[in-house]
Order: structure tokens, then sequence, then C-alpha cells
């Protein structure tokens, strides 16, 4: 099986929740439009300044994706 990357755009700022949580529309429509193989993506809310949209990849797709979107960061996904 292939290893699972969550790749990670971080948002700050009062704004954050709805930026990460609109961000994740986008990821998805992504997906839609490549046709890709992918199923996980995600926000997260760390406080009032803080919240992160993610998708997860696998290794077959990492560079492609991480080259059109520039994520922040990546990790290694450890499932649900």
């Amino acid at each position: 099986m292939s290893r699972q990357i969550k790749l990670i755009w971080d948002f700050r700022g009062p704004a954050s929740a709805k930026t990460a949580e609109h961000h994740e529309i986008h990821l998805k429509e992504y997906i839609a439009a490549e046709k890709l193989p992918l199923e996980i993506t995600g926000f997260e809310i760390f406080g009032e300044m803080h919240a992160i949209a993610f998708m997860v990849v696998t290794d077959d797709n990492m560079i492609a994706v991480r080259d059109a979107l520039k994520p922040h960061r990546g990790e290694i996904y450890g499932g649900q």
C-alpha cells in the first residue's frame, strides 16, 4: 500500500476558520477537476487565530499536487 501524506495549508488571523473551511471547497474542486483518486480533505480549527485546510494524497500523486497547489507543509498521515 502506498504511503499517505497530509498536505497542509495554514491560515492565521481572525478569519482563519472561515478561510480554511472555504479552502477545503477548492481542494475538493481540484480533486474533481483532475479526476484524482483522493477522498480525504478537511479543515481543523486551533483557536481564534489559527486553522488549517488539508488534503491527504498518496506518494504517487504527492509531487504533482504539491507543485500545483503549493501547500505550506506536509506530514505522514496516520489515518482516522
